[in-house]
């Protein structure tokens, strides 16, 4: 009799407890910054452009072969407004092979890849987890905006703002050319106390 009532005091208080659990359907817990979900495409917001430009290291060092990309000619390259000669033409991830080992992240040398917060991805059929390029660059922007993703380095000039800059430069130079003078033509001044050679 007395081992039922401990038992059941057991039962009473676990009951009247707070709950410790995230009922996972209805509640989602936040997550962390690092967090790593599936691959995501990354946009250059700057030159309105992705940063991948289809070099395929991605590709090649994905230990599953998930990947498929395609690169072609940039041609806002063409127009002087990117520095990027190539750029991604198309870029495919199957998502039901992808096992979020972040090599893809890892040597990627132009941030253009990142593990995102993407994790509920499940589907009825065998191949509706190949996400295309939109989707990929979609995801990633999402990303982006969540944790306040920032470029590692800073993008290089286009052609258009290397003119810019050489343009605006060789007035300056050509002003500040040779020894300041006065307004004789003579050599300045020698300054006070300095004996002359």
């Amino acid at each position: 009799m007395l081992n039922g009532l401990k038992g059941l005091g057991v039962t009473l208080r676990g009951a009247l407890r707070s709950k410790v659990t995230a009922e996972y359907p209805k509640e989602h817990l936040p997550l962390e910054k690092r967090f790593m979900g599936f691959p995501a495409l990354t946009w250059d917001a700057a030159r309105d452009e992705p940063y991948c430009t289809g070099c395929m290291v991605c590709v090649r060092y994905c230990p599953t072969q998930c990947m498929s990309a395609r690169m072609q000619d940039n041609p806002k390259f063409a127009e002087g407004d990117s520095h990027r000669k190539k750029i991604i033409e198309s870029f495919e991830i199957n998502l039901g092979r992808c096992i979020l080992c972040g090599i893809c992240v890892d040597v990627c040398n132009f941030d253009a890849i990142e593990m995102s917060h993407e994790h509920e991805r499940s589907e009825r059929l065998r191949n509706a987890n190949r996400v295309d390029l939109p989707a990929l660059l979609k995801m990633g922007r999402r990303y982006q905006d969540e944790v306040g993703w920032k470029q590692s380095k800073p993008n290089p000039a286009s052609p258009n703002e290397r003119e810019a800059a050489k343009t605006a430069a060789e007035p300056a130079i050509s002003g500040t050319s040779g020894e300041p003078r006065d307004q004789e033509g003579s050599s300045p001044p020698e300054k006070p106390g300095e004996d002359a050679a």
